[in-house]
């Protein structure tokens, strides 16, 4: 073999070796490219939050679903006394104007009860340990712990006993204002789809006929 042949050869088999180094490296290249991409996607799906929220979430929905229920059972504290000529007699149809309860302002109601009675705004602590409530209303004198015949003055502390709310009943409450008036118990459907039948109270202030 001549000098030039064998030099010819080296330089292949020097060739050869090069172009399977590149290749190796772009293979091994394109594997750590995609064992990287692989990663990226199982942190991004760790980060992703559910569509349904989080379990803390779905326990607050349940517990605002559960506060909704403001039905009443239609018993009427002792010594109430029903209104001889109410503006709105029993069975009436009137829209509420009242803020209370969300999903009340607006809607329909049927008149169900109309008392002539002292009616109390009220501000107290839960006995549930429930965040202090300001400006409730309403309770009636009737819902009150021993309170005479006279209407109460504002700021005067006193007990109710009327569970319209939890942790209200037996709680220490201070009247916010009092007003003598005519007070009804109204059913309705609230904008927010719930039934309330016997929610007390609203004042006649508070109502409108249709």
């Amino acid at each position: 073999m001549t000098k030039r042949n064998l030099l010819m050869g080296a330089a292949s088999v020097a060739l050869a070796l090069t172009l399977s180094a590149c290749s190796d490296n772009a293979e091994d290249g394109s594997a750590t490219e995609s064992h990287e991409n692989m990663e990226m996607e199982e942190n991004t799906d760790e980060e992703m939050p559910m569509d349904g929220g989080s379990e803390e979430d779905m326990d607050m929905d349940m517990d605002m679903d559960m506060d909704m229920d403001h039905s009443g059972s239609g018993e009427v504290p002792d010594g109430l006394q029903a209104a001889e000529n109410p503006t709105y007699e029993v069975g009436s149809q009137v829209t509420v104007e009242a803020d209370h309860m969300a999903g009340m302002q607006g809607v329909e109601a049927t008149v169900s009860g109309a008392f002539d009675t002292t009616v109390y705004s009220i501000s107290y602590t839960p006995t549930d340990g429930s965040e202090p409530v300001e400006d409730h209303k309403w309770v009636v004198h009737e819902e009150l712990e021993n309170p005479g015949k006279e209407p109460l003055q504002p700021g005067t502390e006193v007990t109710v006993n009327a569970d319209h709310m939890d942790g209200m009943d037996g709680a220490n409450v201070v009247i916010d204002s009092a007003e003598e008036t005519t007070v009804y118990m109204i059913d309705y459907t609230a904008s927010t789809g719930e039934e309330v039948t016997n929610h007390m109270w609203v004042t006649e202030s508070e109502i409108t006929a249709e």
